[in-house]
């Protein structure tokens, strides 16, 4: 397999950031710098001998070390490079190291004086953390047993050099002599974790240190020699925990800055917490992560990472391809998002009586023991004969696909991938992975229930309401499903929400949809199992263990299931089938399931080696329970940002008040993230993933909400016109002409407000028919029709209705039409398809209950009091690029242009359908002069009823924007953005 660089230089030069691999032991050759050019970011090779960058070239504060780079993104004219800068062994995997990302630098592409800003802040901070940590491992007591780890311990143990986890760039001064000791201290050389920790012991450390003149303030004091005194204070709060440390860039914005670039410094420490501080992402040098054993034997071992990764699971896929046109692969390093643990555990074949203590089953920690953590592991030279020691692994993988937060991203979208959708792998191994031993796998997957459904953020316990009509439903529904048996085999379904109450709504469609699915497939391996267990009714009262009694209903099963056991490199048996778990969220309820079913299987792969758990001397088993805990805990921070409910539970198999008093702040938290901080953290994400493009932070900027790009909107719009055209035009003779979607005010005949929602505008060759539609259930709530024969005039040209973005005050994408019409016995309105009335029928005008909308109240409420002949009826075209439009390559005309062809069509059939007055017969001069009544055509112009004026001018809607408009947006701001 090429390999990939295991560190890179940053450095900023005159024309561009350079990015430099470093060669790692074992390489031959350095690969190729590259360069990101300021401004546009194009990136390109470099010839390596123009290549000047290196740790021993360039000023300590002038470059910095990285372990690998993200990717590079670019918000409007402005563009940043995410590295990994602090990275933490977190399990090793056939002695392949296997990394959490800790830390990154988000480096701007602008200029070379931002950039050169940035990286000398960058180097700043991992020096000083440098130095803390040489500073810690001097005073800490490790003894010599402990630097003889079976390598499941936190510190990097693969590549040259890599010991910690923060490496800045260092020079050594020409002819320095240093001794072993020395430079272990100052971290000079590759000597190893061994070397490390044997000069860091205490006693050691009480007879030598004075000797050598090393001390810890005197290393201290060495690693902030070069700083000078007034910048102390900055180095201390630089110092502090870097999980509450949000790097700024200082890239000053080019003038005039569009709303998305106004969110950039939001959108920046967003993605230095994301992805480095958030400890969410795993990556390694040398096995792909993104597969499960069962699938990454079908890969070629010499195919690099980027190529044999699962797309499903590739996370900065969009933010590498930058870098893919390279051709370079030493940069193109995949990250997974969702969790990676490891423990270390010992069985008995012949365990011995309850009262020998020192022989019982302990486990190993992978992060260094501190108050409260479990035994030390004991070494292979004391084990007996009859025991054994063994490595499980838990590796879950988030999916890509329909990514994000907890109330944003639920249910399913049109192409049939669900919410929160994990893949979770447990393996059981060897520590030293040797081939002649069998290592095992078990795959079980989690998501969210596979229909189209919301929940407000709203509530604590918010109802779930079905979307999308029963058809649309299934249609995604059978794409999940069909994709699911592709990929798995067998399918069985684990549904853990309430048969009563709000939840049963979700559930009870859910197996309808799976009766359904059955029944069109008589193939009885193609099936669904499916089993509805009320968690909450079988385990209420705290009595969590109730959950054994899904495990007698299914074992059964997931023994037939299997597991995936490879030897000798070969794969003997493939798992048949998987479990798919839910709750609502699948989150909590869904931990503890999934934990449970991992240990079912992991008994029963002892079991086959010859081991039997249930006379182990350590029932409790906690290596097990904190590992599948600390699991839980992971996928729920990155979907609903807390810790997982139920976690004592998990960890415990106890369950008490303090649990439940926890679960109540969790809540809580978790109530408040999803009102307030979801929804930019929403469009973040899109971004990233490459769902949207930039221009979300627009269209944010103007109602701090998000859109969902899994679901089609042009693929919607088509549903809707060709279902209003069969509910609104019901005779037959009416030639249908054409269908388009608009916005338009809520309030009928209403020009001036702030709320407007997307209608359908549906022509024939009589009428002219607006509906309003249900997006959610895919219904038409109401519709009006009027006559082209009444319409009087058609204003087309500005419709500003706010101001307070930029967006909503551009005048080239505010652009709007208004029909003006008298209205007759013929035009009627219909609401919810089932009473008709007739136009004229509203409340008159002139009545009482109009007076309030005049004068000051008008102007707040956006409405005015309106001819009672005459009516309107005002639409406004719809964005021409949006952030998912342009994503998914839909190509719409410009705002003119919707509005232009639309109002010509308009304008040709009613004057077509106005009868020719009586004495344009006699005189034949008088038409046009007619026609043209209030339009200010005359003379031989063509008739036409389009009048080109401003609908609400730019100036006019600033005078209208009300202040607490205003203050609202401005609070909304401060509190979303």
């Amino acid at each position: 397999m090429p390999g990939l660089a295991r560190k890179i230089l940053i450095c900023a030069a005159v024309d561009g950031l350079i990015v430099q691999p470093l060669a790692s032991k074992g390489q031959t050759r350095t690969p190729a710098p590259v360069k990101i050019k300021y401004g546009d970011a194009t990136v390109t090779s470099m010839p390596r001998d123009q290549a000047t960058a290196s740790p021993d070239s360039t000023a300590p504060t002038l470059s910095f070390e990285a372990f690998g780079i993200i990717g590079l993104f670019a918000v409007a004219r402005l563009s940043y490079l995410i590295t990994i800068t602090g990275r933490q062994q977190v399990a090793q995997i056939r002695g392949h190291p296997i990394y959490v990302v800790t830390d990154v630098a988000v480096t701007p592409c602008t200029n070379q004086t931002d950039a050169e800003t940035a990286i000398r802040h960058t180097a700043l901070v991992l020096h000083h953390a440098s130095a803390d940590k040489v500073s810690e491992d001097a005073s800490e007591t490790e003894t010599e047993a402990e630097a003889s780890s079976t390598g499941t311990g936190a510190e990097d143990t693969d590549d040259p050099g890599a010991q910690s986890d923060f490496e800045p760039s260092r020079t050594k001064d020409s002819g320095e002599q240093t001794g072993i000791a020395r430079d272990v201290f100052n971290n000079n050389g590759g000597y190893g974790r061994f070397a490390q920790r044997w000069f860091s012991n205490k006693t050691w450390l009480a007879n030598r240190r004075q000797s050598l003149g090393l001390s810890s303030a005197r290393v201290a004091a060495a690693a902030t020699r070069d700083d000078d005194e007034a910048g102390r204070s900055k180095r201390e709060k630089d110092e502090k925990k870097l999980s509450k440390t949000v790097v700024r860039e200082n890239a000053k914005a080019p003038p005039s800055p569009t709303a998305g670039e106004s969110l950039t410094p939001k959108l920046l420490r967003m993605a230095h917490i994301w992805f480095g501080t958030s400890k969410s992402f795993f990556f390694s040098y040398d096995v792909d992560l993104t597969r499960s054993i069962a699938s990454r034997t079908t890969t070629t071992s010499r195919t690099p990472l980027h190529r044999a990764a699962d797309p499903t699971f590739f996370w900065n896929h969009n933010l590498l391809k930058p870098f893919m046109a390279l051709g370079d692969e030493s940069l193109l390093l995949p990250i997974m998002q969702g969790f990676v643990g490891q423990r270390s555990f010992v069985v008995d074949r012949q365990p011995p009586q309850v009262d020998s203590q020192s022989d019982s089953v302990e486990m190993d920690n992978m992060s260094p023991s501190g108050p409260g953590s479990p035994p030390q592991e004991r070494v292979s030279l004391d084990l007996r004969s009859s025991e054994r020691k063994y490595l499980i692994t838990v590796m879950s993988r988030r999916s890509v696909k329909r990514a994000g937060l907890r109330y944003l991203r639920r249910g399913i979208d049109d192409e049939g991938f669900a919410a929160n959708s994990v893949e979770t792998e447990q393996i059981l191994s060897t520590p030293s992975w040797e081939p002649s031993s069998k290592i095992y796998s078990f795959v079980q997957v989690r998501g969210s229930i596979p229909l189209f459904f919301t929940q407000s953020p709203y509530s604590l316990k918010p109802m779930p309401v079905l979307q999308h009509s029963a058809e649309a439903n299934f249609r995604a529904f059978s794409k999940h499903f069909n994709r699911m048996s592709e990929n798995y085999g067998s399918v069985q379904l684990v549904n853990l929400v309430e048969h009563h109450g709000v939840e049963a709504i979700i559930g009870n469609e859910y197996e309808r949809n799976v009766e359904k699915y059955n029944k069109e497939r008589p193939e009885e391996n193609r099936r669904l199992a499916y089993e509805w267990f009320d968690f909450h009714s079988a385990c209420r009262g705290m009595k969590f263990e109730n959950v054994s009694q899904l495990l007698d209903i299914l074992g059964e099963k997931i023994g037939k299931t299997g597991s995936t056991v490879e030897l000798n490199g070969q794969v003997e048996n493939k798992q048949n089938g998987v479990l798919r778990t839910n709750c609502m969220d699948c989150l909590d309820r869904t931990n503890v399931c999934q934990s449970s079913f991992g240990k079912y299987m992991l008994d029963q792969q002892l079991k086959e080696e010859g081991f039997d758990m249930t006379v182990q001397i350590d029932q409790e088993n906690s290596w097990f329970n904190t590992l599948w805990a600390d699991n839980g805990d992971a996928i729920s921070k990155q979907y609903a940002s807390t810790a997982a409910m139920k976690g004592d539970y998990t960890r415990t198999r106890r369950r008490d008040y303090r649990g439940m008093v926890n679960d109540l702040g969790l809540s809580l938290t978790r109530f408040y993230n999803g009102m307030v901080n979801d929804y930019f953290s929403q469009a973040a994400i899109d971004f990233f993933l490459g769902n949207v493009t930039s221009l979300v932070f627009d269209e944010f900027e103007a109602n701090m909400m998000t859109k969902d790009p899994g679901v089609s909107m042009s693929k919607m719009r088509e549903l809707a016109i060709e279902t209003s055209q069969k509910i609104a035009v019901e005779d037959d003779k009416e030639d249908f002409i054409g269908g388009w979607t608009l916005l338009s005010p809520q309030t009928s005949d209403t020009i001036k407000t702030s709320l407007f929602e997307e209608v359908i505008l549906l022509l024939t060759d009589k009428a002219l028919y607006l509906c309003r539609f249900d997006w959610k259930l895919d219904k038409v709530s109401s519709f009006e029709r009027v006559e082209l024969a009444h319409i009087i005039e058609i204003k087309v040209g500005t419709y500003i209705t706010s101001t307070i973005s930029p967006t909503q005050a551009d005048e080239a994408k505010n652009v709007g039409i208004v029909v003006t019409y008298e209205p007759g016995k013929t035009d009627v309105k219909r609401t919810n398809t089932r009473s008709l009335s007739s136009l004229p029928d509203h409340a008159p005008t002139g009545s009482s209950s109009t007076a309030p909308n005049q004068g000051i109240f008008g102007s707040i409420t956006g409405t005015t009091a309106a001819d009672p002949k005459r009516r309107k009826l005002a639409f406004k075209a719809l964005y021409a690029h949006t952030a998912i439009s342009d994503v998914q390559g839909v190509e719409r005309m410009t705002e003119s242009e919707q509005a232009n062809v639309i109002a010509s069509e308009i304008d040709r059939l009613a004057l077509l359908s106005r009868p020719p007055p009586p004495d344009t017969i006699q005189t034949g001069t008088s038409e046009n002069e007619n026609t043209n009544k209030g339009t200010g055509n005359t003379g031989r112009e063509q008739p036409t009823l389009i009048q080109k004026d401003d609908i609400i001018s730019l100036e006019e809607a600033k005078r209208t924007t009300g202040l607490f408009e205003q203050w609202g947006h401005t609070i909304k701001k401060l509190v979303w953005a």
